[in-house]
């Protein structure tokens, strides 16, 4: 499965050694007279400031050969990070906020969702796990991001939820899916950090800044799916169809004679994919103002009786309700007719073929 997303902005995992080697003496530690200063202040009634407080000390630095970003204690031996800031290692160096060290060990990664696990052999007790949330994340909401941007250790930025519902490039070549987006800022760094609610709650896992004001991250209700799986098996498997296809626009349903645009229209099927033999793929293309627009396949119209209006319906669909293995109903138009086929969902291969 394969649609249009924004390239990736593959700047999140770096080294801190450069950075701090032109901003000499900036070590990112408080110093006595700041610390002083803040412990004489009064914020008891800024949310923002508690989230800080009650967050800092679960999250980590996460460093490796190849750079550093961010992470956070899971349960008493693990911290959660993103697959990229780990890339090939097989251990890591964790600092704590207090400074302390110790060694981990990188015991599951799913680039396809860029998140991965990292055994530690310590844990502070002050470092206590943090918790996703359970319910919805709404549009508008205050965040608060914790990391280590430039490996500036123990810093927030505030902001909102800017969206939700996202589709995200990954590693891989394919895309996440049900990514939150935010106005918090989001640097190189902060890779494998929490978006934390103003609850006390993750409400995703920072993956990767865009441009100004733009951050995305790993959504909860993903990450609460693939990481308890990383930490028994190692791995994780996606489902999969094995169909590329375009958001039916209104120039795309007037050349396929719909009377209005819905659904997806079935661009290509993978040979040998699970959809080969079940969907029909167009094959050929009309042009309509000069841009070519593919005709005569498959219009996917609903998933297991879940309305697609969008390729985001699609893609959180299958990752959050389904399993390799399953047997799903589609509803599809085909000929100008209504009809509903079935297909058993296949597993997503490690990289997309292009």
């Amino acid at each position: 499965m394969s649609n249009s997303t924004p390239s990736r902005r593959r700047l999140l995992q770096v080294g801190g050694s450069a950075i701090l080697a032109t901003i000499a003496g900036c070590t990112g530690q408080p110093s006595q007279n700041a610390t002083e200063s803040d412990s004489q202040s009064d914020s008891s009634t800024d949310p923002q400031t508690q989230v800080y407080q009650e967050t800092i000390d679960s999250v980590v630095l996460v460093q490796t050969d190849e750079g550093a970003g961010t992470g956070f204690i899971y349960d008493n031996t693990h911290v959660v990070t993103n697959a990229h800031v780990v890339g090939e290692a097989a251990s890591t160096e964790i600092r704590f906020s207090e400074g302390q060290w110790t060694t981990g060990e990188v015991v599951g990664t799913d680039r396809h969702s860029d998140l991965a696990v990292i055994a530690v052999e310590t844990v502070p007790e002050r470092a206590t796990p943090l918790s996703f949330i359970d319910g919805e994340t709404e549009v508008g909401q205050n965040v608060v991001a914790i990391g280590n941007p430039f490996s500036f250790d123990g810093t927030a930025t505030a902001g909102i939820v800017s969206g939700v519902d996202r589709s995200i490039p990954s590693p891989t070549g394919f895309t996440i899916p049900d990514a939150i987006q935010t106005d918090a800022a989001v640097n190189p760094g902060n890779s494998g950090g929490p978006l934390m609610s103003l609850e006390g709650r993750i409400v995703a896992v920072i993956n990767s800044g865009g441009g100004d004001n733009l951050g995305f991250g790993i959504s909860a209700p993903l990450a609460r799916r693939v990481i308890p799986e990383l930490i028994e098996t190692g791995s994780y498997e996606h489902s999969y169809m094995g169909v590329s296809f375009a958001n039916v626009t209104p120039d795309i349903a007037e050349a396929n004679g719909m009377d209005e645009p819905r659904g997806l229209l079935v661009d290509e099927v993978v040979d040998d994919g699970p959809a080969a033999g079940v969907l029909q793929p167009s094959e050929e293309s009309e042009t309509v103002d000069g841009t070519q627009l593919p005709v005569g396949g498959d219009v996917m119209l609903a998933l297991d009786g879940t309305e697609l209006l969008t390729s985001e319906d699609l893609g959180n669909y299958l990752a959050l309700q389904t399993r390799p293995g399953d047997t799903v109903e589609l509803t599809i138009l085909r000929d100008g007719s209504e009809q509903s086929v079935e297909m058993t969902l296949g597993t997503r291969p490690d990289e997309l073929s292009r």
